[in-house]
């Protein structure tokens, strides 16, 4: 895995929005005639418009900042460097505009139970949880729980948090690793960065010999009181969204990955069925 992520001082500020495209571009591992022929333009005109000898008009911006897979949060960034207005709203999630899409991630929380689910957004920062969440972090460090915002991801690796209670804390962590540095690579954004960096500072043994062949995918597995429970993963993303805070939000889902935690699961939503609510 690369791990070529800046830590030291930043790199001056694009002076224009050629430079940006360049960053993005150079990011992309696209030459300038691969990005000229998928966006339909002449290199030679991409070139210029790099270089700040051409001006590009607003649909240039967004049909280039579209091939280049850009996040919608820095295709404001790039509209504004070129001298137009932002295109994507940033709305809280408790807006009114967003109440149907908020309703969509509780009723996929809700649904997906006795499984666990939950919402985090771009910087792993917990959204929201089904009611089958909270019983899993049973013995962690209360002080990490009541830290707002509550970060998944640093809750997993801390040694007061879940780490102590993940069998295979090698494996477990390397894949989120690897999750994280992608999402670095395809985003830029320094704060994930940094959170990549706080994260690989923590004791995290080495990862273990290769999956058995009868594996399908790498699981979590967590001890729960005197039992191992062990779990599948999915994430969930909006498909078309013109939001930004929509776009930045993504669904996790566990599954059992074997008989018994699937039973131990119908268990505790048992229990729960007597009155717990979501987390907020």
């Amino acid at each position: 895995m690369s791990t070529q992520l800046a830590t030291s001082s930043p790199r001056p500020h694009p002076a224009h929005v050629g430079e940006h495209l360049r960053e993005w571009r150079q990011r992309r591992h696209l030459s300038q005639l691969d990005l000229a022929g998928d966006a339909e333009i002449s290199a030679r005109h991409l070139s210029f418009v790099e270089t700040g000898r051409a001006a590009p008009s607003r649909d240039m911006v967004l049909r280039l900042a579209e091939r280049l897979d850009v996040p919608l949060r820095e295709r404001n960034v790039l509209l504004v460097a070129a001298g137009f207005a932002p295109a994507f709203p940033q709305r809280a999630l408790d807006d009114p505009a967003l109440k149907s899409a908020r309703q969509a991630i509780d009723l996929v929380l809700k649904a997906h139970e006795p499984n666990p689910a939950l919402a985090v957004d771009r910087h792993w920062n917990l959204v929201s949880a089904n009611r089958m969440v909270l019983p899993l972090m049973e013995g962690i460090a209360p002080r990490l729980l009541e830290q707002q915002p509550l970060n998944v991801l640093r809750l997993s690796f801390h040694p007061d948090g879940m780490a102590p209670r993940t069998v295979n804390l090698g494996d477990w962590c390397a894949h989120l690793l690897e999750r994280l540095h992608r999402q670095c690579e395809a985003t830029a954004d320094p704060e994930l960065v940094k959170l990549y960096h706080e994260l690989k500072a923590y004791p995290i043994p080495a990862r273990s010999a290769p999956l058995v062949a009868d594996n399908v995918a790498i699981p979590f597995k967590m001890r729960l009181g005197n039992d191992v429970l062990s779990f599948i993963s999915t994430t969930m993303i909006f498909g078309t969204p013109v939001d930004i805070t929509l776009s930045e939000i993504a669904v996790e889902t566990f599954f059992p990955a074997d008989d018994f935690t699937a039973d131990k699961l119908r268990a505790m939503m048992a229990k729960l069925d007597h009155g717990s609510a979501m987390i907020p």
